[in-house]
């Protein structure tokens, strides 16, 4: 058999599939599910209750079958192969990811997927267990103390210096973001960070001529 009539046969007909017997089909395919099953408690487990979607969650665990079947597929015939790459490079999705941490997830369901679907199931039970480490432990990491806005409201009569020398006390870096001067008076608006927020602000309202004020936190998570 000439070069040509090689390639012409591996072209048209596939490559030799002597291994792709129904048992490894069945196998890859059980293992791609158990995997899946695997993310799908991972993400429940450690979703934030504002941003936890169901449907998504479904999705995790069925894309891992369905990237391991599409690999098995690619294997098989050249044609195939070629035919999905361009089929997959035209698709688009369009809906918008709440959580960051999403996109996480989708890259390690379809990365599974494609481990598995090559037989590399070591490396899919290592990449499982390293990630589920990284995703579950990071949350234990204590985070920063976030910044805090004080946003206080004074009559004319209100002394700046008594405030930010009242407001240091508590906080030396503290630093003035926005002063909005008015005929009523004056609101100051302080970037700070502080521990005993319930003295600093019980001080604070002591000043004489302050009318209001409003100590905000906020660490940029959305909890509902």
């Amino acid at each position: 058999m000439s070069f040509t009539d090689i390639i012409k046969k591996s072209v048209l007909e596939g490559f030799d599939a002597g291994d792709l017997s129904t048992t490894t089909m069945a196998v890859t395919l059980g293992m791609a599910l158990a995997f899946g099953l695997f993310i799908y408690f991972i993400y429940r487990v450690n979703a934030r209750s504002g941003f936890y979607n169901r449907g998504f969650n479904k999705s995790l665990a069925t894309l891992p079958v369905i990237t391991a079947g599409i690999m098995l597929a690619m294997q098989s015939n050249l044609v195939i192969s070629l035919g999905m790459v361009g089929a997959l490079s035209i698709v688009r999705f369009r809906n918008a990811v709440k959580d960051p941490a999403d996109l996480t997830y989708l890259f390690w369901s379809i990365s599974v997927g494609i481990i598995v679907g090559a037989g590399l199931y070591e490396l899919a039970l290592l990449l499982n267990l390293c990630t589920t480490v990284l995703v579950l432990g990071l949350d234990l990491l204590p985070a920063f103390r976030a910044p805090c806005l004080l946003v206080v409201s004074g009559g004319p009569e209100t002394d700046e210096a008594a405030l930010m020398a009242c407001v240091k006390d508590f906080c030396p870096r503290a630093k003035i973001r926005s002063r909005c001067v008015t005929k009523q008076g004056t609101e100051w608006i302080l970037e700070l960070q502080v521990k005993q927020e319930a003295a600093l602000a019980k001080r604070v309202a002591a000043i004489h001529g302050v009318l209001s004020l409003n100590l905000m936190s906020h660490d940029g998570e959305v909890r509902f």
